[in-house]
């Protein structure tokens, strides 16, 4: 053998010993490669679960927000109401205290004998008409 081809055969020796060590370097590489990319997926689908869960709680405090906008709107309303009632009763309050000072005494003893006459002669028309209790010890 000359020289050139013991050249040319130690070169491809080492060519031979690059090839493999670069065939076991790419094995590698495609290993980490695909270990990374199913860490990625599972990331990915974890993302995409707390993404769902997310929008499922914005939605809920959504309908939440609304639900208290319509029950603000209604006490709103209530406020109105009862604040109007309260105009009411104090316009009326003057008036029931005049009735009261001036009329409603003796409206209210004419209502008393009127009652008072009512039941009498629906006592007596029943025939449970009763005796009342003697006065000063004397009978009637």
């Amino acid at each position: 053998m000359e020289a050139g081809q013991v050249a040319a055969l130690v070169a491809a020796g080492f060519f031979a010993v690059a090839m493999c060590a670069a065939s076991y370097v790419l094995a590698r590489v495609a290993r980490l490669v695909s270990a990374a990319t199913a860490l990625l997926e599972g990331y990915r689908d974890r993302a995409d679960d707390l993404l769902r869960r997310a929008q499922a709680a914005v939605d809920r405090a959504d309908e939440q927000l609304a639900r208290t906008g319509a029950l603000a709107e209604t006490v709103e309303q209530v406020s109105a109401s009862m604040s109007e009632l309260s105009d009411q009763v104090t316009a009326l309050a003057g008036t029931a205290r005049l009735i009261a000072s001036g009329v409603g005494g003796p409206v209210l003893k004419l209502a008393a004998a009127g009652y008072g006459v009512r039941r009498a002669l629906a006592l007596r028309r029943s025939g449970r008409v009763r005796e009342l209790p003697a006065r000063n010890g004397a009978a009637r």
